[in-house]
């Protein structure tokens, strides 16, 4: 099958709720899950819980460790017991069958016995959820059963292709997270935006709030929301196209960061059917453009458990780098 065959196949509208536990039980924590946050825990455990009950579970005292009341912010140590009440859960979610994501095996651009890295391709949701029954993370466990354990260290939208960490342990996993919440690895994308970009890198600080309209989650700049900020680095001029190549390193990692802050400089991505340019886009889709033209092309950081230093690329895809070739272009000035 093409590639766009098995996009399409691994997507399935997801089955009602059912009630899949009718009585108390008790987890004990082992080395695995130590120092996992009690909300990632019960979010990963009782899967198909709305987030909101699982807070309001913890806060009323029907989620207790050790037979206390915590908070959702604690730290779970080996040994600890963690009191799960009777929740409505989604059923169980199918296995991936492992030929349907045998592709796969040939994006991993890096592994080790702590970690992978993938080149996720556009169109593919990293995880199921919302209408898809398998996304990358159900796909790489299927390739690789015999793992202990494989979760997403960052994510990328469904529409974004390149560089994505997978933890393959649960110290290389908190690793990951403090190296992300600290800016311990560089993130260089590659987008083409609207317009000819004038002069060279320019920092965007623009606050980013995440809000709900016409059930369709936006993202916005405003003086209201999380700090976030962008480098914009201009690479190529596409004169005639009348767009720029730009090289956009994340120093936040908010919610569709780049392509909001691409909008609020007045450069948006090409392809961005949210945020972008509904005439520019027409334009690029007549010459060959069919996806969000935003590409996580490097990671630089340190390894979690052996230090040294890591440099992951992910070449631009093969559908971009074939449009690139089509547009008349010159330097940035």
């Amino acid at each position: 099958k093409s590639l766009s065959d098995n996009l399409l196949s691994s997507r399935a509208m997801e089955k009602p709720a059912r009630d899949t536990q009718s009585s108390v039980r008790h987890v004990e924590i082992d080395a695995t899950r130590s120092g996992q946050r009690l909300d990632n825990f019960l979010l990963t455990t009782l899967k198909g819980v709305p987030k909101s009950r699982i807070y309001r579970l913890v806060r009323k005292g029907e989620v207790r460790v050790n037979r206390g009341r915590t908070k959702p912010d604690y730290r779970l140590q080996t040994g600890d017991i963690v009191r799960l009440p009777p929740v409505r859960q989604a059923p169980p979610a199918e296995h991936a069958p492992p030929e349907r994501f045998a592709w796969l095996a040939d994006r991993i651009i890096y592994e080790d016995e702590h970690l992978l890295a993938v080149d996720k391709p556009a169109g593919l949701a990293v995880h199921a959820g919302s209408g898809v029954a398998f996304g990358l993370i159900e796909g790489l466990r299927a390739l690789r059963p015999e793992a202990p354990m494989l979760e997403l260290a960052h994510r990328l939208d469904r529409d974004t292709s390149g560089c994505l960490l997978i933890a393959k342990s649960r110290p290389a996993l908190l690793g990951l997270h403090q190296a992300l919440k600290t800016g311990g690895i560089a993130k260089r994308y590659l987008a083409l935006v609207r317009g000819l970009w004038r002069g060279r890198q320019r920092t965007i600080t623009a606050a980013l709030e995440r809000h709900e309209r016409g059930g369709e989650r936006m993202v916005e700049a405003g003086e209201e929301g999380k700090a976030a900020a962008s480098v914009f680095h201009p690479r190529t001029r596409y004169t005639e196209a009348g767009a720029t190549l730009v090289e956009v390193e994340l120093l936040t990692g908010r919610t569709h960061q780049a392509r909001v802050h691409a909008a609020h400089a007045g450069h948006p991505i090409a392809g961005d059917d949210k945020y972008g340019d509904r005439e520019f886009n027409r334009e690029l889709r007549a010459v060959g453009l069919k996806r969000l033209f935003l590409h996580a092309w490097r990671l630089n950081f340190k390894h979690p458990l052996t230090n040294s230093k890591m440099a992951l690329e992910a070449p631009l895809a093969p559908e971009l780098s074939a449009l690139l070739e089509r547009l008349d272009h010159v330097p940035p000035v």
